[in-house]
């Protein structure tokens, strides 16, 4: 079911930067607050990718530009098997495009709107498998401060990827990141702490939280404190020490404490490294190298006999979409023709934000710089497997990385 482009592969040189014209768009997968999110197939590697993109003009109007970049920034440093990983970026005079690993098994959310009831063995890895990812993150010095099971990929085996960084912090060295972000259910006590002057801040034990709340939905289909968007944060704050969750006693004694920790009001006693995790007494059967390489099979292994996603979004943008991707090139070339008669359509203050956004845009291909040397071919896969791997939505065969313990 494609959206009408043409799949000849153009020629290029080692010069040339990526474009759009290098990809031939499948299909419309998902959509955010920041863009929309579609499948396409590279036409010279014939490689399979999710591609997110963003009107350059929405997000000069909405503000969005500075998250856009601070993305871009971020995730062109990171490379793990547990994060849906970023292969290219570039631009057009309408939009930004991000290109990453495309992951075919549907995020947790819209499987917890399947009605999937999760085992404990389940919510266990994706905890271990989060917790590396959050372990290298650590080492990055990032907090991501969205994690939620709409965060969270599958890939066709079952395995676990975080996604979506465009609310995430740097902190150097032990300093603490204050500025208020995340999504209100999700987001752990300390970032509701009332402002004396300036908020106290917080650190990675943010992330572990919000882990712990989306283990907890997960296991029982709710989470674990019901709050309403519009809640104040000081009643929040008096809800998390009135009110315990209720743990079901079909569950193990094992699963509860694990989610316990995670779920520490008392930061100081709150779960939230990747070495305290691993030192548990309950996770003490847990081959961490062999979670890491991905040799565990998941208990849990999403359909791959249909795209794991909501069918309305390609609906909606064959029909309802004011500025289709597929009809993309025709409508750029009229609106030069046009421009070439009455110029530019844009004038002031928004015309000299776009400039600035085409200026400041980061282009990026991660393809060229492992060609370049730094990154050698991958050991275990052949080549062939390698692109199977990647056509069957796979994590784009990325080398799994050292696991910090601290």
């Amino acid at each position: 079911m494609g959206l009408g482009q043409s799949s000849k592969a153009p020629v290029m040189d080692d010069t040339e930067e990526v474009n759009f014209d290098h990809f031939q768009i499948l299909r419309a997968i998902g959509k955010g607050s920041f863009g929309k999110v579609c499948i396409v197939q590279k036409k010279d590697t014939k490689k399979m990718y999710a591609m997110k993109y963003m009107n350059k003009l929405k997000c000069v109007e909405r503000n969005e530009v500075r998250n856009v970049f601070k993305e871009l920034q971020i995730m062109q440093n990171l490379e793990h098997p547990f994060l849906v990983n970023f292969w290219y970026s570039f631009q057009d005079e309408e939009d930004m495009f991000m290109v990453v690993d495309l992951l075919l098994g549907g995020d947790l959310r819209y499987h917890l709107q399947q009605n999937v009831h999760f085992s404990e063995n389940t919510v266990k890895m994706y905890i271990c498998e989060i917790a590396l990812a959050l372990g290298y993150l650590r080492s990055k010095r990032i907090i991501h401060r969205d994690i939620k099971p709409d965060n969270i990929l599958l890939d066709e085996h079952g395995h676990c990827h975080l996604t979506d960084f465009n609310i995430a912090a740097i902190v150097k060295d032990d300093l603490r990141a204050t500025s208020i972000a995340g999504t209100k259910p999700y987001m752990a006590p300390e970032l509701f702490l009332p402002y004396e002057g300036t908020h106290p801040g917080y650190s990675f034990t943010v992330d572990w939280w919000s882990l712990g709340v989306s283990a907890y939905e997960l296991l029982r289909g709710q989470r674990p404190y019901i709050m309403r968007s519009s809640m104040p944060p000081n009643e929040i704050l008096q809800m998390f020490h009135k009110v315990s969750p209720g743990y079901p006693a079909a569950w193990s004694p094992e699963i509860k404490s694990l989610i316990r920790k995670l779920l520490s009001i008392d930061v100081q006693r709150r779960v939230s490294c990747l070495g305290e995790l691993q030192g548990l007494d309950l996770l003490s059967d847990v081959n961490w190298d062999a979670v890491l390489s991905k040799q565990l099979p998941p208990s849990f292994i999403p359909n791959r006999r249909r795209l794991n996603c909501d069918p309305t979004f390609e609906l909606e943008e064959m029909i309802l979409e004011s500025k289709p991707l597929h009809k993309k090139k025709k409508r750029l070339a009229r609106k030069t023709r046009e421009q070439g008669h009455s110029g530019s359509p844009e004038s002031g203050q928004l015309q000299q934000r776009l400039n600035n956004v085409e200026r400041d845009f980061i282009i990026f291909n991660r393809e060229r710089s492992k060609m370049s040397g730094a990154g050698a071919e991958p050991t275990g896969l052949s080549k062939t497997e390698k692109n199977k791997a990647v056509e069957y939505g796979q994590n784009n065969n990325v080398d799994p990385a050292p696991y910090i313990s601290g």
